[in-house]
Parts: structure tokens; sequence; C-alpha cells
């Protein structure tokens, strides 16, 4: 018996996916905005002050420990390396924000682009977690896995179409199966 199967399967299949990724990615770009200005904030020896006077007087009961550990790392930190971690976060947001825009537009190299800058961070992911478990970084390194395998699946799906009719505008592939 031959079973007539019709198969569409263009990119627009999976829009929602690449938005949903997309949006992730502009998310972490804007987080790491903030991060860069309150770091180029603190930088400023004064504003420092005022943060490590206002943890060391901060009155919480439970954490008393963890609010001077804070204090204490800040205090050896030091204001001068706030530079380098404002830089850092930019470079970032720039790396994440390219991903976000180039995903939204639907542009067949922001998918790419994604899996290489995202899968190049996976082993440094494994390793943190593995060393110093927790469940958002174990959460973290899942979904950038997740990210990964389903943009792979869709630039290569992707490519395929772009094969079958090239220079065109993608038509539905027909499958026949029996």
């Amino acid at each position: 018996m031959l079973h007539t199967k019709t198969a569409i399967t263009t990119p627009s299949q999976h829009r929602t996916g690449l938005r949903v990724i997309a949006v992730y990615e502009i998310i972490k770009t804007t987080c790491l905005v903030l991060v860069a200005i309150a770091a180029f904030h603190l930088e400023h020896q004064q504003n420092f002050d005022r943060l490590v006077y206002w943890l060391g007087h901060l009155t919480l009961t439970d954490s008393n420990e963890l609010r001077w550990r804070l204090v204490d790392a800040l205090q050896n930190f030091g204001p001068s390396r706030f530079v380098a971690v404002g830089l850092v976060a930019l470079v970032y947001a720039v790396l994440f924000g390219i991903e976000g825009v180039g995903l939204l537009m639907g542009k067949y190299w922001a998918e790419w682009f994604t899996v290489i800058a995202t899968g190049s961070l996976i082993p440094l992911e494994l390793y943190e977690t593995v060393r110093h478990f927790g469940w958002v970084k174990f959460a973290t390194l899942v979904g950038n896995v997740v990210i990964v395998v389903y943009l792979v699946r869709v630039a290569l799906h992707t490519r395929e179409m772009r094969k079958v009719a090239p220079g065109r505008p993608l038509e539905p592939v027909r499958s026949h199966t029996s």
C-alpha cells in the first residue's frame, strides 16, 4: 500500500522557536548592559566605598556570613577592576545583541553565529557546573545545549531547503513514503 505524505517544511515553521531564542538573547544583552553600567559606576572610588558601606550596614539576620563574604570579596577586588568587568560585559552584550537581532530578522548566518557563540561557552559552563554545582548553572547549561541542538537542526534544515530551490522563495517539499 502506497501512502502519500505531504510534508510542508519551511523555515517559517521554526519562526516561533527562533523568536524565543532571540528574545532570550536580547534579555541577556539588556542584563549585561546593566552590569556594565553598574561596573563602570563602581570604578569610581566614592561609589565603590558607598556600596561597601551600605553592604556593611545592611541588616540581614539570616545571611550575615554571606554579607561579610561579599564585603570582603569586594574589598579584595577593588574598584579598579570594575572597568575590566564592564568591558567584558559590553563585549558579551554586543555578541548576544547581534545574535538576537539576527535571529529576529530571520538571518541564516545568525543561526550559525548563535550555534558557534553559544556552543563555545558550553565546555566552560560544564566545567563550572561540575566544579561548583548549582541549579541555576545546571539550568543554564541544559538550556544552552538545547538551543545549540535546536539551532543546528534548524540551520541544516534551512540549508537543505536552499539547495532545493536556490534563488527562489522556499516551497513545500513533498515526500512519498511507502
